[in-house]
């Protein structure tokens, strides 16, 4: 994961926000003395956000997790879905 300084992201804010969310990467931001923050896009943290909420039941973590190492295992079904009602 890249870093820079809080002096070049303040000094090249735009752009820098135009990398995050064009690579779908983030980036940390150091700071002198200070804890570093994670500059990310909204679209990686809300996909973040909806992973850590799937996988806080640990009945719903259990079944992705198999449903992940059945697909892996190359024995997925494919399945016809049907959107008229």
């Amino acid at each position: 994961m890249e870093a820079i300084t809080y002096t070049a992201a303040r000094e090249n804010l735009a752009s820098t926000m135009d990398q995050v969310c064009r690579d779908r990467t983030p980036i940390i931001i150091t700071r002198n003395r200070e804890q570093a923050v994670v500059m990310l896009s909204l679209a990686e943290f809300e996909a973040l956000e909806e992973t850590a909420h799937l996988l806080r039941s640990p009945a719903n973590a259990k079944r992705l997790l198999a449903s992940i190492a059945t697909l892996e295992a190359g024995k997925g079904k494919a399945r016809k879905i049907s959107l008229e009602s």
